[in-house]
């Protein structure tokens, strides 16, 4: 009840924060850019907000509990990322100005064509990135009130597109800055005190060479159906159908034997402390040695490891560099000087983040292992807290957790919804009123809805991982190319964006619909990022030698522009 309550607080506090933005937001730069008035440790708390969505607050860690070190490299990638943004992007794109990154590409390359293309990108990165904000908030309602999966993605789609409706960027930008320090307290407070009963527990070793075991009597109850593998002979309680057979306790103990079982949706399974735990068919099996070991159990699973792990840091790496919804924000800043400030203000921010996350993962093999077993690892923040510190201190540490998870959501999904809405109403719609904002929100968010109930299935920072790979395989390349060589032509970048974009998109749909093969081809479609993104930047230049008509007569000028601080005035913004 007490997550309840703090989950409509934070709904509440949201759509009033969005409410202000409403009596402040009236232009159109309003909408689209909050007037380039916001400042660098503001911005930051917004970017950040906006950055740390359901793959930060519950994906990261449900990776490690179910995979463990080497899921590391998601949080390293999502941080790292900024270095390259600071260096390449941040100062250059804010002298730019521009409202979006259809703008810049309109812009810098005197070309509808190459707009139309970076639009349809926008959209596909926006609507991609969307789904997993979606799946979180309908795992976080189910686990916290026992809703079905739908309410939640229902609740958050219609939140979100109020606010973006009515508030545009500069309401939004109150709520994400709010919604940050809302995330960090959630994640951190309660740490301290899952750290604090591990060592009053003398510290398990979570890296023994036995697989996870309950600690205590554990009743696992068993919402939807699931296929679970038993790899040691473990007698359960029964209050359900295993196997096809309708039992109930007063049957006695089941003694499950080494193989795969069908557990019925609805069924309760009770385990004695120190029975070794079953887990899902999704997830690897693995004892607390290959788990905590570089090149672990989910990179075991793949033909080519070193492949997968360097394809995956390139797509985090990079992916945040093309990331739209987070490359609008430096447009806000007042100037390049201060993109560059809040870029640094970042860094520091997402650091003080990600210490937290690994860890729920790592106590959660613990205290939590029955998610393994029901293939629920996405939810090991929340349950968590109330599994290891008992009473009512645990149901408050439980309650700041749910209201740091929805924060995520609303905030994540919040700014990419403006992203969303800017690219309909002005590439699609053919609008740049207020109204035709409006009317494109309610557009893209009923879309993310629709689409949002369809991915249950897909664990949340996989498809996170495949939205960055989406976006260092087309904008990535366009952004350094566009801001660092005066030979990138028009038909270079279209090439590019197509052929970039669109291997990357086919990659990841046949991976999503099971039509990848195995070996080497199998593993480049799972994780395309290593090579779609030197195919994207190769395109762009060969095309661009062979197209030199193309390139704009006025690059010079735009050059110029991009480079130059502005306080020399020698330049002015290329786009109003």
């Amino acid at each position: 009840m007490l997550a309840v309550v703090a989950v409509v607080a934070v709904t509440i506090a949201t759509i009033s924060i969005g409410a202000l933005g409403v009596r402040v937001a009236r232009s159109t730069s309003d909408f689209f850019v909050a007037a380039r008035t916001v400042p660098p440790m503001w911005n930051a708390s917004a970017i950040s907000g906006e950055y740390l969505s359901a793959a930060s607050f519950l994906g990261v860690a449900g990776l490690v509990m179910k995979y463990g070190v080497d899921m590391l490299w998601y949080p390293v990638g999502y941080a790292a990322g900024y270095l390259v943004l600071l260096l390449l992007v941040a100062a250059p794109l804010r002298r730019f100005g521009a409202y979006t990154i259809p703008d810049f590409a309109e812009g810098r390359l005197a070309s509808l064509r190459v707009r139309r293309v970076a639009c349809a990108i926008v959209l596909l990165i926006g609507w991609f990135y969307l789904l997993p904000q979606m799946k979180g908030a309908g795992v976080t309602l189910s686990v916290l009130i026992g809703t079905p999966y739908w309410v939640g993605v229902v609740v958050v789609g219609g939140v979100i597109t109020t606010n973006v409706a009515l508030g545009g960027m500069r309401g939004i930008t109150f709520v994400q800055a709010f919604q940050y320090w809302i995330k960090v307290t959630a994640i951190s407070v309660p740490a301290l005190f899952l750290l604090a009963h591990w060592q009053h527990d003398e510290m398990p070793d979570v890296l023994a060479e036995t697989p996870p075991v309950f600690a205590v009597d554990t009743d696992v109850a068993v919402d939807t159906g699931v296929r679970i593998v038993v790899d040691d002979p473990v007698l359960v309680e029964v209050d359900g159908t295993v196997d096809g057979r309708r039992r109930d306790p007063s049957d006695g103990p089941l003694r499950l034997t080494p193989g795969p079982h069908e557990v019925a949706a609805d069924t309760v399974l009770g385990f004695p402390a120190g029975a070794p735990t079953p887990h899902a068919d999704s997830v690897t099996a693995s004892d607390g040695a290959e788990w905590g070991r570089p090149f672990g159990p989910i990179t075991a699973d793949e033909d080519h490891p070193l492949y997968f792990t360097y394809s995956l840091i390139l797509a985090t790496f990079l992916g945040t560099m093309g990331l739209p919804h987070i490359l609008v924000r430096f447009y806000t800043n007042p100037d390049g000087r201060a993109a560059r400030q809040t870029t640094v203000i970042v860094l520091a921010l997402l650091g003080a983040f990600y210490v937290f996350p690994a860890l729920y993962g790592v106590l959660g093999r613990l205290y939590t292992p029955d998610l393994l077993l029901t293939g629920r690892t996405d939810a090991v923040v929340l349950v968590l807290p109330e599994r290891v510190v008992p009473g009512l201190p645990g149901e408050l540490l439980g309650a700041l957790v749910a209201a740091g998870a929805f924060a995520a959501f609303l905030s994540t999904a919040s700014g990419l919804l403006v992203l969303v809405a800017g690219a309909l109403s002005q590439d699609v719609l053919g609008s740049t009123s207020v109204g035709g904002f409006r009317r494109a929100a309610a557009i893209g968010g009923s879309v993310a809805l629709l689409l949002g109930l369809a991915v249950e299935p897909f664990d949340i920072n996989r498809l996170v991982g495949w939205a960055f790979a989406i976006a260092a395989s087309s904008f990535c390349p366009l952004l350094v190319l566009g801001i660092w060589w005066r030979g990138l032509s028009a038909r270079g970048a279209r090439a590019g964006l197509l052929v970039g974009g669109g291997a990357a998109s086919g990659a990841i749909l046949s991976t999503m619909f099971g039509l990848a093969p195995g070996g080497w081809i199998g593993s480049m479609l799972g994780q395309p990022a290593a090579w779609t993104v030197p195919l994207a930047f190769a395109v762009m230049v060969v095309v661009s030698r062979r197209t030199p008509s193309s390139i704009p007569p006025d690059v010079g000028h735009t050059m110029l522009t991009l480079h130059t601080p502005e306080h020399l005035g020698l330049a002015r913004p290329v786009a109003p």
